[in-house]
């Protein structure tokens, strides 16, 4: 009795803590009407505040439809000055409307989302056809342990390295079941796949990233070449996966993660919370004809298609070279071309095989659709508010503090550009946005003057553009880690804050000492063993005792 009544008074104090919070940030909303108008919320830090009230919104309420949408709304008010007519009008028609017409990026995000459909009807095409069974019976045999799971699935994430969100579906397609063999949880694919995505194509030259970063450098230089040079600087990604390496091996596990694993593997519970995402897909039905080509070749004739169709955008086929095809190429437009011809070739597969018939095959088509409504619609409502966001101009207003204070703090500048981007990138969602506003800053800044400190400082502009990625709700990466892992997106958010955090932290420590040193070995030398300690050291002490 004793226990309950402990474990009654804890959710009581939770709950009131819940409601302070949301009182507080009702009052922060309702403060706008009388702090501000529609002149001179711009470019000031009322900018920042409704992608600030989605997220807190979410981690308390563990509903992430809403808090979204009252973010927007809030985008909305600040905008209008409070007026009703101009709020909607903002909201919906250069909010939620212009996010998938905007010449600019609609293409881009209207692309994504075809994407996300076309991989939804892949994966159960796949899963239908007995490919994912057969593949999980097959690896279960030759992978026998969890950490085995884990570093198979961090192995995968680093070969994917051409784009995140491919990354993300294609991982989570491929390994979840083996992982679900091994009893590791959902949160914890979620957060391999997550942790492998984003900081792996950060570093890796032939990546959509790479492309985008290159382009983001302006005047004569180089983008490719720059960002070559940065990558030995990129502590945050290297470390993220050193540390996912460390932590799979020890077997450690802190912060709500640890909860998770521990219920995953006594309780065969995956899920922890109450919701079980995609349980319908779990009970479709599945051909018994289904054998390991099943789903190695649709995957392989994905990746390759997907390669293909993004060099082509970039003009390969023109001339262009490898490198340069990569770097001019159309992400979005090219994983479409990919994405359906990699389903055509799956579909002539399995008509050939008879794994499944023609009318198992069209069935999968709005299946597949139905599958990946809930991430399509997470994302149309975090690009709305990042719509929102900018629309406040919350890149002038950053943009203006690095400007103004970047001279006076030169040695420690680049750690300064790390937390500035992982707030920023947090705020808004939007690692690609990030660089798009430090990255031209930080360059013109150095290039007459300084090469090395603008390549670290570039590079901390990246890494903490990933990091702050990888702790926002509102990332588009981040929602496609829980669709992939076919995790609770919260739950997937709130145990992967303590892990990215704590590598934000040693990155940090990383960029103050290379902005004296100026030399990228030592600063992760020292992260790597800071890493090591919080992984091996708990178990080396429980064992001793």
């Amino acid at each position: 009795m004793k226990e309950k009544g402990t474990s009654d008074n804890s959710k009581k104090v939770f709950l009131v803590i819940k409601l302070v919070f949301l009182a507080a940030v009702i009052a922060l909303i309702v403060a706008g009407k009388f702090c501000t108008t529609a002149d001179t919320v711009g470019e000031t830090a009322w900018a920042l505040v409704p992608p600030l009230v989605a997220i807190v919104l979410a981690l308390i309420t563990k509903e992430v439809y809403s808090s979204l949408f009252i973010g927007i709304i809030t985008g909305g008010l600040l905008y209008s000055g409070y007026a009703f007519e101009a709020t909607i009008d903002h909201v919906y028609s250069d909010g939620l409307i212009y996010t998938l017409c905007d010449p600019d990026d609609g293409p881009y995000n209207v692309g994504i989302l075809i994407f996300l459909v076309l991989l939804g009807i892949i994966v159960c095409l796949m899963n239908r056809a007995g490919g994912s069974a057969a593949f999980g019976e097959w690896a279960s045999k030759h992978i026998k342990t969890r950490v085995g799971a884990q570093l198979a699935t961090i192995f995968l994430g680093v070969l994917i390295f051409i784009d995140d969100y491919f990354n993300c579906l294609t991982v989570g397609s491929v390994m979840r079941p083996v992982t679900d063999k091994h009893k590791v949880s959902r949160a914890k694919l979620s957060y391999l796949i997550d942790s492998t995505a984003a900081p792996i194509c950060i570093i890796a030259p032939v990546s959509s990233w790479a492309a985008a970063v290159s382009g983001f450098v302006p005047g004569d230089e180089n983008g490719i070449a720059l960002f070559i040079k940065t990558i030995p600087y990129n502590f945050y990604a290297i470390l993220t996966i050193v540390m996912m390496i460390a932590l799979a091996i020890s077997g450690t596990d802190f912060g709500p993660m640890a909860l998770h694993e521990k219920n995953a593997k006594n309780n065969d519970d995956l899920f922890t919370t109450p919701e079980r995402p995609y349980t319908d897909s779990a009970n479709e039905k599945v051909s018994s004809k289904g054998k390991v080509i099943d789903l190695v070749i649709p995957v392989i004739a994905l990746v390759i298609c997907c390669i293909i169709g993004m060099i082509y955008t970039g003009g390969f086929f023109s001339g262009e070279s490898f490198i340069n095809a990569f770097a001019n190429s159309d992400a979005s437009v090219g994983l479409v071309y990919g994405s359906f011809f990699g389903l055509i070739i799956t579909l002539i597969l399995y008509l050939v095989r008879r794994v499944l018939s023609f009318k198992d095959c069209m069935e999968c088509i709005p299946e597949g659709f139905k599958a990946m409504v809930a991430p399509i619609l997470i994302l149309i409502f975090a690009w709305t508010l990042k719509e929102m966001t900018s629309s406040l101009g919350a890149k002038e207003f950053v943009a203006g503090l690095v400007e103004n204070y970047a001279s006076e703090v030169l040695f420690i500048l680049p750690l300064i550009v790390f937390l500035v981007a992982v707030f920023l990138s947090f705020a808004t969602g939007t690692s690609w946005g990030t660089f798009g506003i430090l990255i031209p800053i930080v360059v013109n800044l150095f290039v007459d003057s300084d090469t090395t400190m603008m390549i670290i400082a570039m590079s901390a502009c990246m890494a903490g553009a990933v990091c702050g990625d990888h702790c926002s709700p509102i990332s588009d990466t981040t929602i496609m880690s829980s669709a992939g892992a076919q995790c609770n997106h919260l739950n997937h958010v709130s145990t992967q804050i303590p892990y990215a955090l704590t590598c934000a932290i040693i990155s940090g420590l990383c960029y103050f000492v290379a902005g004296f040193m100026r030399n990228p070995i030592v600063p992760l030398l020292i992260g790597a063993v800071i890493i090591c300690l919080i992984a091996f050291l708990p178990k080396y002490v429980s064992d001793k005792n």
